[in-house]
């Protein structure tokens, strides 16, 4: 059979270890943007700001800072599809079950199922931010000329 041009063999370890990779950057940055935008409301990191439904908000200064830290980790996990999936087809899938993951470590550490509307709409606005911006930094690697002279050029 002849070679094809980007063609993959199934490669779960690959999968599962890129999931693992996409997660723990995804916590990592957000710990990350907690802790600057903390310094602006004189808070610290905790993992109710991570994990909690009801910290996300307009009326409070730390709900507005979660908030705005969730939409700055969206853009910086696009960094990360691109550094570690490179795939524009496969952006939404990492970035849905990174968001996934999330919904079920909320779910379990408030024993309770997301029930607000400003989280809903803050994961809804991060997944299609992450999703958006990966693809489109994606392809336009994917998108770049492959150059068909590989002979070094000579001057003669």
């Amino acid at each position: 059979m002849a070679a094809q041009f980007r063609s993959y063999v199934w490669d779960p370890a690959l999968i599962v270890a890129q999931m693992v990779l996409l997660q723990a950057g995804y916590y990592s940055s957000l710990g990350l943007w907690l802790a600057l935008l903390g310094t602006l409301g004189r808070t610290g990191p905790s993992l109710h700001q991570v994990f909690s439904d009801e910290i996300l908000g307009f009326s409070t200064p730390p709900g507005r800072l979660s908030m705005m830290a969730f939409i700055l980790n969206a853009l910086t996990c696009a960094l990360g599809l691109l550094y570690f999936i490179r795939r524009g087809k496969q952006c939404l899938d990492f970035t849905v079950t990174v968001h996934f993951f999330h919904l079920l470590g909320c779910w379990i550490y408030n024993s309770h199922f997301p029930s607000t509307l400003t989280w809903w709409l803050v994961h809804i606005v991060c997944t299609a931010l992450m999703t958006a911006i990966g693809e489109y930094l994606c392809m336009r690697i994917e998108l770049r000329e492959i150059p068909l002279n590989s002979a070094p050029k000579s001057n003669v």
